[in-house]
């Protein structure tokens, strides 16, 4: 029964204004009773998480949450919910929310924990998406609500990681809770600490932080809880034993269940606990403040996602892609803006980001299966939401492309090409564009914007021409060049070469690599020219580099690649690129692989594809019924389907790469075959090995997110495939190809010093050419940095000026100078929010401007540019 269904606003206000009295009366007199009785005193968070994405029952949900505040004073609830889902409440339940908008308007038992638009893991994502999350979130739910303070961060599944807190710092967020303790299916955090920890985030930012405790132990007979999920005695008692004074449990209901207060209401409240929100506990019960610095790291968020499977792999890199094209959209449009005066429309860039943040959604990636309203599945709507992400970032770099399209065309040109360069880095490069038809039969040379020629290969087919060149770009800037008639065709280049039966030989300026077709196509020998002929392939492994490798379990054996003899064949063998195609197979299976080497480049590329020729069981051992037991033969990703690289280095250290962030890992081993013992072993966009003397590293790019193997006797392996039973007794399967890219980067010295991350950047963020039948010739760089080590990780246009957002992932903590080759008149570094926290000093010259920055290794600053 509904209190008060057709309540006017008058009656409304009156209502709660006497509640909230006698509300304060009752805590009052609850925490006096408390504290005559029993010093030690145990508090509870409630509330709920979801949203129409997840779960919310629009016909009742919002007007339940009403009457069951109002009906219970001493109930205090926090929410995360989608903040699209007011959209949906105003629309279907108008009554309702005007009744929820009435109470929540200066309620301090309503908290807002996770504004964050589509609820994602965190760990799982870039950076800069993370960021994009938050603002749209927080500006969604201020249109509804538009008080409502985000104080504390707090999530009922594991959406965490390691750069969090100075994200959350600069939106305004003064706390954060690292618990999840009812919806651990996905992982959790570490145990650590007890009342509050300083959570220290990658930079060296602080929040202050209620840390899942140290002695914080998992719910019996359950893979999927902490006892911190219901105040059980034995987790008040522990926490009384390990000195916490004020130990507190939570849980955010899913937003449908009809159970109201958690732990009950009145007299009946569990164990005497006291309903709080964060805000208020760690304002006004708590310590408030701890010595207790947590250097949290990447490794303490333990998560365990079907890693490998064929529908999360393929999320995973439908995410990638669009996360990547959308960036760089908005960079492209910035450069068009800043020389053309070309404007995007915003609205098309917001719709854009939003169906990229709804392909975020942390559901997408633990429960694909799942139906979900009218798109199907989860991962049917990720392919339906990222495909429209990447059509709008695909028409604004077309556009902003386009604004280039002018100048007059000189006599002896045949057309020009533009390269445009979205990072903040001198580029030298090969790339390649698809010429219009017209060219299919005529000899062509390249110039520069000097008059000089360059290194190019045309490579003309049936109608068709496809030419390659060595592109010098500036940063963030363009370089133009001036296509011109050729007398005479290029002479044919022999870089790849049959050695005997079994054996090839790739190799260019960079590297010589030799290929063994009767062990699958695996590389017997990779040696780097450029550093004293190192051969980065262990020979005394017992298993061969590039094998894929991985236990059938149902006809009870590992098989390998190297089990079948491979074809090799010539795709490609010019001045600049070098391509094989390998076809072998993997227990029967047809694959074919396609190895790149390119001229000048350290990066060496792999295209595989599986043709699964039906469903196969890959994995440990047949996962049955047990799937909720504690032991899952989907954790051990040494018996999944791997792609295996032994390399020839010296007791070597592993770095891997996460969002704002660069961990160095401390484990062992990855391995673990049980939920109550998972391991971090996620592989965002790089794992890098690194010899202890640092002489020597091999760096390993992944396509998409997932998992890495690696431990002694056991080399790095990138995980492709697992097909078995997961979570909640879904049958993964097999149903197509598997597709993947990678690529590997043998280098000197740590990965720092040798540029990964950038290198890395340059993977997912490639060059970009066009054809023009007429353009100014130039080149130019927009955006320069003094020093090495900084990444431009946004650049877009709003109302008010250019918004840039720098990451120091490479580079010290000393001054670093920007240039900005264009004119403006004024710089304000500013905060998530939008605030300006400094005007800053600029120095300007006849043709640039000088702005002095400097911000720690992990660092991200945002900045505000006034044309």
């Amino acid at each position: 029964m509904k209190l008060f269904p057709e309540f006017s606003r008058n009656n409304f206000m009156f209502a709660k204004s006497i509640m909230n009295r006698f509300y304060r009366i009752l805590i009052l007199a609850t925490h006096f009773i408390c504290a005559s009785i029993d010093a030690q005193q145990a508090y509870f968070v409630d509330g709920y998480h979801g949203g129409i994405y997840g779960h919310y029952p629009l016909e009742w949900q919002t007007q339940f949450m009403v009457d069951n505040i109002l009906r219970y004073p001493e109930w205090e609830i926090c929410l995360e919910i989608e903040p699209e889902t007011w959209d949906s409440v105003r629309r279907s339940t108008p009554q309702a929310y005007n009744n929820f908008k009435t109470l929540i308007t200066n309620n301090k038992r309503i908290e807002f924990t996770n504004p964050t638009y589509a609820q994602p893991y965190c760990y799982n994502i870039s950076g800069e998406s993370l960021i994009r999350q938050f603002e749209y979130g927080i500006e969604k739910i201020h249109k509804h609500f538009p008080r409502i303070e985000f104080v504390t961060y707090s999530a009922e599944e594991p959406c965490f990681t390691g750069c969090m807190p100075q994200i959350l710092k600069s939106f305004g967020f003064r706390y954060a809770v690292l618990k999840n303790p009812n919806t651990c299916w996905g992982g959790y955090t570490r145990a650590y600490g007890g009342e509050l920890v300083k959570w220290i985030g990658s930079d060296g930012s602080s929040i202050l932080t209620v840390p899942r405790y140290a002695c914080e132990e998992f719910e019996e007979n359950s893979t999927w809880q902490t006892k911190a999920w219901c105040n059980s005695k034995s987790y008040l008692d522990a926490c009384f034993n390990y000195g916490i004074e004020h130990p507190v449990g939570m849980c955010f209901q899913d937003a449908g269940w009809k159970n109201g207060p958690w732990l009950g209401t009145g007299e009946n409240i569990k164990n005497n606990s006291i309903y709080t929100t964060w805000r208020n506990y760690f304002e006004n019960i708590s310590a408030g403040k701890t010595d207790d610095d947590w250097h949290f790291s990447q490794e303490d968020v333990l998560v365990g996602l079907m890693w490998g499977s064929q529908i999360l792999q393929k999320i995973a890199q439908q995410v990638r892609i669009a996360e990547n094209k959308i960036v760089m959209a908005e960079k492209m449009a910035t450069i068009a803006n800043i020389e053309n005066n070309y404007v995007c429309p915003q609205d098309e860039l917001d719709e854009a980001w939003r169906t990229l943040m709804l392909a975020q959604h942390h559901d997408a990636w633990i429960v694909p299966y799942n139906r979900l309203h009218k798109y199907g599945t989860w991962a049917d709507a990720v392919s339906k939401w990222t495909d429209s992400t990447n059509d709008v970032a695909d028409k604004i770099i077309r556009e902003a492309s386009f604004s280039f399209n002018k100048g007059n065309k000189t006599s002896a040109s045949l057309g020009y090409i533009k390269v445009y360069n979205t990072l903040g880095v001198k580029r030298s490069e090969v790339v390649s564009l698809l010429l219009p038809r017209e060219f299919a039969d005529v000899n062509i040379k390249l110039n520069d914007v000097n008059d000089k020629e360059i290194v190019c290969w045309a490579e003309k087919g049936e109608g068709e021409m496809r030419i390659f060149f060595h592109a010098e770009v500036p940063p963030f800037g363009y370089a133009t060049y001036r296509i011109l008639r050729k007398n005479s065709e290029e002479e044919k280049a022999q870089g790849i070469r049959k050695l005997n039966d079994s054996e090839w030989v790739m190799e260019n300026d960079r590297y010589k690599i030799i290929i063994d077709a009767s062990r699958g196509g695996t590389i017997k020998n990779l040696i780097a020219k450029k550093m004293g002929n190192k051969d980065f392939v262990k020979q005394t492994s017992e298993k061969a580099f590039g094998e894929l490798r991985g236990y059938f379990y149902e006809e009870g054996k590992f098989y390998s690649s190297t089990n079948t003899p491979a074809t090799i064949n010539i795709l490609r063998d010019n001045l600049l690129v070098k391509s094989v195609k390998i076809e072998g197979e993997i227990a029967s299976h047809p694959f074919t692989q396609i190895i790149t080497i390119v001229q000048g480049q350290d990066r060496i590329d792999f295209d595989l594809t599986i043709h699964w020729k039906n469903n196969v069981g890959i994995g440990e051992y047949k996962q049955g019924e047990e799937w909720r037991e504690n032991r899952r033969a989907f954790y051990d990703d040494r018996f999944k389907l791997n792609v295996l690289f032994p390399a020839e280095l010296s007791s070597p250290r592993l770095y891997k790469d996460a969002p704002f962030d660069v961990c160095e890992s401390k484990l062992d081993n990855t391995f673990f075959q049980t939920w109550d013992q998972i391991k971090h072993n996620v592989i965002l966009r790089w794992v890098d090995l690194v010899e202890s003397t640092g002489n020597y590293a091999l760096a390993l790019f992944s396509d998409h997110t997932t998992s890495y193997s690696y431990g002694e006797n056991f080399p790095l392996g990138l995980t492709l495939q697992y097909s078995g039973i997961g979570l909640w007794g879904v049958n993964y399967k097999i149903t197509r190809p598997l597709q993947v890219k990678y690529a590997v980067v043998p280098h000197r010295e740590r990965w720092d010093k040798a540029s990964v991350s950038t290198k890395n950047d340059c993977w997912n963020e490639p060059l970009l050419c066009e054809f023009y039948t007429t353009t100014a010739m130039g080149k130019k760089s927009l955006i320069n940095f003094q020093k090495a080590g900084y990444q431009i990780c946004a650049a877009r246009i709003l109302d008010d000026g250019i918004v840039i957002r720098l990451f120091n992932v490479e580079g010290d903590d000393s001054l670093q100078k920007v240039i900005f080759d264009f004119p403006l008149s004024s710089i304000d570094e500013i905060d998530l929010r939008g605030n300006v926290i400094e005007n800053k000093t600029i120095k300007k010259n006849h043709y640039s401007t000088e702005m002095k920055i400097s911000m720690p290794r992990f660092g991200v600053k945002t900045f505000l540019i006034k044309k």
